[in-house]
């Protein structure tokens, strides 16, 4: 009985699927918003004669989201092999060269640095519209705020991850990983 409970449990994995599934559905709607942004900036660039501030808006707004796309990308493929099951794609020409050394910690890493260029394409914007009456400078300072939070949060978790790894860094992976720790190979499938 105890060994079907714990199989049980181990499937319970699978419910995390349709997750992944829906951020692939987000994926696509952030597709749509690009080229819908993309069709607006060329409507602009070659029909008119915008300012240069707003073409460097809307080009901002396309970077963040491709930044945000990368985000997802992450978070569906590193978090579908790291919590629900293997990708098999070993040795394909496209995997991503970070997804042979995938564990949470490392997730965690990657997804806040991501969130940090986000953060700092969102506030390199209010920046560039700081002139604008409906920018205050509470909402500089708060946005700022909010960005080194995001810095130091991103700082704390490779300091985490460079402890719990021993300390020592392994120049194979970019990280502190002792080799006894590290997974296997997989075999390709």
């Amino acid at each position: 009985m105890p060994g079907r409970v714990g199989y049980v449990m181990f499937l319970s994995r699978w419910i995390q699927a349709p997750l992944y599934l829906g951020l692939i559905v987000a994926q696509i709607v952030y597709v749509w918003r690009f080229m819908m942004e993309l069709i607006h900036l060329i409507e602009l660039g070659f029909g008119g004669h915008p300012p240069e501030t707003t073409v460097m808006l809307i080009v901002l707004g396309l970077v963040d989201v491709v930044m945000i796309s990368n985000l997802l990308i992450m978070v569906i493929i590193g978090g579908y092999e790291t919590f629900v099951s293997r990708l098999r794609i070993e040795g394909h020409p496209d995997q991503p060269q970070w997804l042979s050394h995938v564990n949470a910690n490392v997730l965690k890493v990657k997804l806040a640095m991501a969130i940090i260029g986000i953060s700092s394409i969102h506030l390199l914007q209010i920046f560039i519209n700081a002139a604008r009456p409906a920018v205050t400078d509470r909402e500089l300072i708060w946005k700022t705020l909010i960005h080194l939070t995001f810095v130091v949060s991103a700082l704390a978790l490779a300091l985490i991850d460079r402890i719990m790894a021993g300390g020592r860094p392994n120049h194979g992976t970019g990280r502190g990983e002792r080799p006894a720790d590290r997974q296997p190979q997989r075999a390709a499938a």
